[in-house]
């Protein structure tokens, strides 16, 4: 019988079987920052334990930095103290850190992949639950409690069960107007936030094939808003050529060989999922949320459900009271009052140039306030070469420096009370990107185009067959 991709990956990687199923896997990369490592480190500190492979810990400062004058000290006391914290660790545990004013700074599950730090076949973990990203690698990436952060630190191995798998199979081509980030919220709306508790998913299919990198990363990342524990997608030339040539990926002869390797991982014909599911691409239209979980979403031409629809009406009841919504409510022509484009989902270059590529010669409605936060520095620099952060000023846009912001309100970049945000950030829980904010999740093309009409809008009656991803 043959191997599914996650098979391959994980069979590799098993140090130890232990009694009642579990088993010891072991970690090839390990991430963290400022906000889920402390406890760990002091943990450490405690038991005496030291640090296993330190060589193979990246760390940075995302989740709580400040996204503008990150050459000033920190304003915010919570802020300061916890960046502070990160970097006397890392300096007292002799570990590299990409800090504020690092020219690798940035969003953890971004400067892994632009960096070359990820790579097909690997296992890779982080304090954070949208670690899923690196699986557009062809890795099983996961996150992982702090307590789990302090096991990897010790040992550079985590006790675990094996995940259930399943495959979800897109074929087709895309319609204008739509991009991945549309493809896993469509997912997502069918399978519900619970369709995938205990698996790891594997996607498949022409349509996954045809994206870019950046545009798998998108998927794989809203794996977890699905209840997944990760997700991924094999490795082909498209992987292979975004690896090459960056920092820290394999040169000449060491490439061709880890390539010759990378080529091998794929689901077998004959391999035996727990689940598979297949989708149309062309059944798939640009999507909105209306509710307060990703699963809550509709394409943007529909209604909101009606309650005799719902599968749970109390549930749809209260998130409507809380987003300010009707049942069965269109959403075409809603006025909106903010536009985040940003976090780990879509902040990296690619999607910066889809907002510049559509907002150039254009101004922001005058009522938003649309801001854009890179996933990195290099994200940035790349921006203000390719002229982008001309555009996106000259249009009106906000850019500012690289951080999580406003997917996650740590910081002050936060969405007021009862005012409505499109946003490509992965999360639209209550008060997720500040108290009483209410959050619309869309893709990066999307959110551009409401931006300058200022209020919800069918994506494709603005652009031209070629702009899409």
């Amino acid at each position: 019988m043959g191997k599914t991709l996650f098979e391959k990956v994980w069979d590799r990687h098993i140090v130890d079987k232990v009694e009642g199923g579990q088993e010891i896997l072991y970690i090839d990369r390990h991430f963290i920052h400022e906000v889920t490592s402390p406890q760990a480190f002091d943990g450490i500190r405690k038991r005496g334990t030291g640090i296993f492979r330190k060589d193979k810990i990246v760390a940075t400062a995302d989740h709580n930095v400040p996204t503008k004058d990150q050459h000033l000290p920190i304003k915010d006391v919570l802020s300061k103290f916890q960046v502070d914290t990160l970097i006397r660790n890392c300096e007292e545990f002799d570990i590299e850190l990409y800090g504020l004013g690092h020219k690798y700074q940035g969003i953890v599950h971004v400067i892994g992949p632009e960096l070359g730090i990820t790579k097909p076949g690997m296992t890779i973990v982080c304090g954070d639950s949208h670690t899923s990203t690196h699986g557009a690698f062809g890795t099983i990436a996961f996150g992982i409690g702090t307590s789990q952060v302090e096991q990897v630190m010790a040992t550079q191995c985590l006790l675990l069960q094996r995940p259930k798998t399943m495959r979800i199979t897109i074929d087709g081509e895309l319609s204008k107007g739509v991009y991945s980030k549309d493809i896993i919220l469509h997912i997502i709306s069918k399978l519900t936030t619970a369709g995938g508790t205990g698996y790891f998913v594997e996607y498949a299919g022409s349509a996954i094939r045809s994206l870019s990198m950046e545009a798998r990363m998108t998927i794989c990342n809203m794996s977890i808003e699905m209840g997944a524990r990760g997700g991924m997608i094999a490795p082909d030339e498209t992987t292979f050529e975004y690896i090459k040539g960056r920092e820290f990926a394999p040169e000449g002869a060491d490439f061709d060989k880890a390539v010759e390797f990378w080529r091998t991982l794929y689901s077998d014909n004959g391999a035996v999922f727990d689940a598979e599911y297949h989708f149309d691409a062309q059944d798939i239209e640009p999507m909105i949320t209306y509710g307060t979980n990703p699963g809550m979403g509709v394409g943007i031409t529909q209604s909101i459900p009606t309650l005799q629809e719902a599968e749970s009406p109390v549930n749809l009841k209260k998130s409507l009271d809380y987003m300010g919504l009707e049942p069965g409510e269109a959403l075409i022509g809603k006025k909106i009052d903010h536009v985040f484009i940003g976090s780990c989902t879509n902040s990296r270059i690619e999607d910066l140039r889809i907002v510049a590529d559509y907002v150039k010669g254009k101004k922001k409605a005058a009522h938003i306030e649309a801001m854009i936060v890179p996933g990195s520095k290099q994200v940035e620099l790349q921006a203000r070469e390719e002229g982008i952060h001309a555009i996106l000023e000259e249009a009106g846009f906000e850019l500012r420096e690289p951080g999580c912001s406003a997917c996650l309100g740590m910081n002050e970049d936060k969405i007021p009370k009862g005012e409505y945000c499109v946003s490509t950030s992965n999360r639209n829980f209550e008060g997720r990107q500040g108290p009483g904010a209410r959050t619309m999740l869309v893709s990066p093309l999307t959110a551009a185009v409401i931006a300058v009409e200022g209020k919800i809008v069918d994506v494709r009656n603005y652009v031209n067959e070629g702009v899409m991803v």
